[in-house]
C-alpha cells in the first residue's frame, strides 16, 4: 500500500464547496483519520451519501429546522456532525457549504488503512472485511462518538481528513435506509468508488 501522509490534511476552504462538488471533487478516496487514546487510526472513504440540507426531505435539517440534536449542520463547513441513531450507534456527517446552509455528506464506508489491530478491538474481532463497511461500525472502529467529535474541527489533530492521492472512478446510487423520508427517498446521492471491495451495500 502507498505511503499516505496524514499531515496532507484537505484544507478549511475546500469545505465551502457545493456538497455534490466537494464528495467527487475531494471527499471520495480521501482518509479519515482519528486519534483516540494516543492511538491513529484511519481509512480510506469508499462510500458516502449526500444529505442536501433545507432541500432534502431526507435531511435532519430539511426546510431549515434547526433542533439541539442538529445545530451543528449550520456552522461553517469543515466540522463533524456526529449522532446516536436507532439507540444503538453513532454515523458522522462532514459539514459543507457556508455557514447557515445545513448541508452533510455521510461517512459510509472506509477501507481500513492503518491501526488495524486497534479497529479490531473496538469492533470485537470482526472480521477486516467488515471492520469499517457501514456508517455505524466505521464509528466504531474509529472511536467516534458524539461526546468527543460532534462539532469538532475537520482540520485539527483529533480527527482530520488527509487528500486523496489519486481520482477514482465513481458510481452513484439510491441512498440506503431511508424509505420513510418523503420525496426526495429516491435521490441518487450516495456515491461510491468502483469496484472497490470496502462498500457498505452494492
Amino acid at each position: 500500500m502507498q505511503q499516505i501522509d496524514f499531515s496532507n490534511k484537505i484544507e478549511k476552504e475546500k469545505y465551502l464547496k457545493d456538497p455534490f462538488d466537494f464528495v467527487k471533487e475531494d471527499l471520495l478516496g480521501a482518509c479519515l483519520c482519528t486519534v483516540v487514546d494516543g492511538v491513529l487510526t484511519a481509512g480510506k472513504i469508499t462510500e458516502a451519501e449526500v444529505y442536501y440540507g433545507a432541500h432534502d426531505s431526507a435531511c435532519h435539517a430539511y426546510q431549515y429546522r434547526k433542533t439541539p440534536r442538529n445545530a451543528v449542520m449550520f456552522e461553517e463547513g469543515g466540522v463533524a456532525y456526529v449522532y446516536f441513531t436507532y439507540g444503538m450507534y453513532f454515523q458522522m456527517n462532514v459539514i459543507v457549504s457556508p455557514a447557515g446552509e445545513p448541508n452533510g455528506i455521510l461517512i459510509r464506508s472506509l477501507e481500513p488503512v492503518t491501526g488495524l489491530e486497534e479497529m479490531r478491538k473496538r469492533r470485537h474481532g470482526a472480521p477486516d472485511k467488515n471492520l469499517t463497511t457501514g456508517p455505524g461500525k466505521l464509528c466504531q472502529a474509529l472511536k467516534i462518538t458524539r461526546e468527543a467529535f460532534n462539532g469538532a474541527d475537520l482540520t485539527g489533530d483529533q480527527i482530520w481528513l488527509v487528500k486523496r492521492d489519486e481520482t477514482p472512478k465513481i458510481k452513484t446510487a439510491k441512498r440506503v435506509g431511508i424509505e420513510n423520508s418523503g420525496k426526495d427517498k429516491n435521490k441518487p446521492w450516495r456515491f461510491y468508488i468502483k469496484d472497490n471491495p470496502f462498500i457498505s451495500k452494492k
